[in-house]
C-alpha cells in the first residue's frame, strides 16, 4: 500500500518539511531540509478539486457533474483552493437577479442552481 504525504502535523497542525530522500532503485539517500509544494499542503478534499478543476479545463458544468455538487459549491470549493494557495480569492458570485438569469440563459447553471442562488440573495436582504 502506498502511503500519501502529509503536508501538516498531526499533532500541532504546523507544516512539515522533508528530511529524507532515498532512490528506490540503487539506496542512495539525500539528507537534509526539503520544502513541499503548496499543493503538498492542501486539504486531501482540496487536492481532489483542484484534479478535477484541471481534468475538466474549469469548466463549471463539467465539475459540478463529475463531484455532483451545485454551481454556488463549485463556486465556494474554487474560493477555497484559492485561499488555501495563498492567494485571495475573486468574489464574482452573481448577487443580483439579473446576472443570476443571465447565467440560466447561458446553460451555466440549471434552475434548481437559480433557486438556490435567489433564495442566497433573498437570505442577505
Amino acid at each position: 500500500m502506498k502511503k500519501k504525504l502529509l503536508g501538516t502535523c498531526p499533532v500541532c497542525d504546523n507544516k512539515l518539511v522533508v528530511s529524507e530522500l532515498k532512490c528506490t532503485e540503487c539506496d542512495t539517500k539525500v539528507v537534509g531540509e526539503f520544502s513541499l509544494s503548496k499543493f503538498d499542503y492542501l486539504s486531501e478534499d482540496l487536492q481532489e478539486f483542484a484534479l478535477v478543476f484541471i481534468k475538466n479545463a474549469g469548466n463549471i458544468k463539467s465539475i459540478e457533474k463529475e463531484l455532483n455538487i451545485s454551481y454556488p459549491t463549485v463556486k465556494k470549493t474554487l474560493d477555497d483552493l484559492i485561499e488555501a494557495l495563498g492567494f485571495e480569492a475573486i468574489n464574482e458570485e452573481p448577487k443580483t437577479r439579473s446576472s443570476i438569469l443571465k447565467l440560466l440563459k447561458e446553460g451555466t447553471i440549471d434552475f434548481e442552481e437559480v433557486e438556490e442562488m435567489l433564495k442566497e440573495i433573498q437570505d442577505e436582504v
